[in-house]
């Protein structure tokens, strides 16, 4: 069996071991990387909506830079919202802080009941940097 080439970000790696998943892997030249919310470093939720999406960016963030990555890197997007109807102008007014510009990458949004007491969740797959032989 292969061992799975696992990225954790700063300071996090307790949270990710408790919840018993990986915040993102390595994998023929892709870094797929889990729904990340807008915890607190305990794991709370970020009660303010636009805080909280700011900190699910942020999370997203710091693992893209343990892996070497930065958003422009990122291919493709899947965001979970709870009550899109009545929260997607408030997220979608903060996306733009982290995106970067055109051309995007690929996005799918899916409208949810429940997120574990959080409103949003992002994941993403980047590809990873070329590592160039010396």
């Amino acid at each position: 069996m292969t061992t799975r080439d696992v990225v954790f970000p700063p300071g996090r790696q307790a949270l990710y071991e408790r919840n018993r998943y990986s915040p993102a892997i390595r994998s023929n030249g892709l870094l797929f990387v889990s729904g990340q919310v807008g915890s607190r470093e305990d794991g709370s939720p970020e009660p303010d909506l636009k805080a909280q999406v700011r900190r699910a960016f942020d999370n997203l963030n710091a693992i893209l830079t343990s892996a070497g990555c930065t958003f422009d890197d990122v291919i493709d997007v899947t965001v979970f919202i709870v009550d899109p109807a009545s929260t997607f102008e408030t997220i979608w007014s903060v996306v733009p802080d982290y995106w970067g510009e055109a051309p995007y990458p690929t996005l799918t949004a899916v409208g949810v009941t429940w997120l574990y007491g959080f409103d949003f969740e992002i994941k993403a797959i980047a590809r990873l940097p070329e590592v160039s032989g010396g």
